[in-house]
């Protein structure tokens, strides 16, 4: 406000930066609040060295952070800034003897365009920020009139997704994993659907915001008790045991009685333990808790793997420390197989890695017989992908069973 009342005499302009680390949620349930407080410090220390002197830069709470950049002279200048941010941000963290890395998204709004008052500015400025979240973060956004629009769709959002539990507009599809060997089905991966007013919303859309909202706890319970009670449904109907593979969040792994709760739904739906398999991502493990959780969930009996492996910070030291069953190489390395000889040399040493340390590996986003044939060469347990079947509602993965038989794990 005071910056406001000084500008209009010298003809400048003043922007206000809303910054909100990139899934900072993720990191504060598996470093823990001490480290991830310690990250905050170092993020609001380098922001201040990103600014000038006459410049201001303020923690609101939680992970989220303003700049006021006061007496500018052009827009380039305001992206100059941000764009030294980002890549301020964007350098490693070293914390607790470990090397971590963030990024942030960056809404800007600017005086007097697109505000003339404080709480206009921070409002707007709060609104691009979720405009460069919605461009997958590490990104800045400056403030236009229809995002004040998607604001309002995404709060609306937000309180459907808070009653679609309760009104049973979630449903589970089913993505076949194929045995390598026999070529049969060795289980299914279950993905979350919500069909909100008769349309399919993106999982891309609403899980960020579940995590955000903490409401990712009971859907999560929901998946893993729904897939549970369908698996041990296809056993009664004679089908041959399967898997059935679920993906935790990183709030799940985090909870004091996870092993209880999964104990307790594996008890109630009657599903013995090894038809289980649990998927985390390898950033989601990298503290001493979740390993504690991941040694107790293996000792309940069910399987544990890494998804989407080779996009985190994994090391050889934790994946000996982990108690794991299976990697799945993460989608992205398949794209160009086997023409593209770095994902060659990718997926063979994640392969070799893996086969050495008597893991199962997956091979995700298979989609051509060319990428077939690649990774026949190297003897990888599993394949999951188009090429073979898309996620599938249940009728059709249960048509599918009767003509693909299932290989017991």
């Amino acid at each position: 406000s005071q910056a406001i009342t000084r500008l209009p005499w010298h003809d400048r302009l003043a922007a206000v930066l809303f910054l909100d680390i990139d899934r900072f949620k993720l990191i504060n349930d598996t470093l823990g609040h001490g480290t991830a407080d310690l990250m905050l410090k170092a993020v609001g220390e380098r922001l201040v060295e990103c600014v000038r002197d006459g410049d201001t830069v303020a923690r609101l709470g939680g992970d989220e952070f303003t700049v006021l950049l006061i007496d500018v002279a052009a827009m380039e200048d305001i992206s100059a800034v941000a764009q030294k941010i980002l890549d301020s941000i964007a350098q490693p963290y070293e914390l607790d003897g470990q090397q971590f890395y963030i990024t942030t998204s960056i809404g800007i709004c600017v005086y007097p365009p697109d505000g003339t008052d404080a709480a206009t500015l921070l409002k707007n400025a709060d609104s691009a920020m979720y405009a460069a979240k919605d461009r997958e973060g590490n990104n800045y956004q400056f403030y236009s009139e229809d995002m004040g629009t998607q604001s309002s769709g995404r709060l609306a959002m937000e309180n459907a997704l808070h009653h679609a539990l309760e009104r049973g507009e979630f449903m589970l599809y089913y993505q076949p994993l194929m045995d390598f060997t026999s070529g049969n089905m060795a289980g299914v991966e279950v993905l979350l659907r919500w069909n909100r007013d008769g349309e399919i919303v993106s999982p891309a859309e609403f899980i960020p915001l579940a995590e955000e909202t903490g409401l990712i706890v009971p859907i999560g319970e929901w998946v893993l008790r729904t897939a549970c009670t369908q698996n041990k449904a296809w056993q009664d109907q004679g089908f041959p045991p399967m898997r059935v593979a679920v993906n935790l969040s990183g709030r799940q792994l985090q909870l004091p009685h996870l092993k209880d709760t999964i104990a307790g739904i594996l008890q109630e739906t009657g599903l013995q333990p090894c038809y289980l398999e649990l998927e985390l991502t390898e950033s989601m493990m990298q503290s001493l808790q979740a390993t504690g959780t991941l040694r107790a969930l293996k000792e309940l009996g069910v399987r544990l793997a890494i998804d989407d492996f080779g996009t985190g910070y994994s090391s050889l030291s934790h994946l000996q420390r982990y108690p794991l069953h299976k990697l799945k190489i993460d989608q992205s390395f398949m794209r160009n197989l086997p023409a593209d000889q770095n994902n060659v040399a990718i997926v063979t040493a994640i392969v070799a890695m893996a086969q050495s340390l008597n893991l199962k590996v997956t091979a995700e986003g298979v989609e051509t017989a060319e990428q077939l044939a690649f990774l026949r060469t190297l003897a990888c347990d599993e394949l999951q992908g188009y090429l073979f079947s898309r996620p599938l509602p249940l009728a059709e993965l249960t048509k599918l069973l009767k003509n693909i038989p299932a290989s017991s794990p």
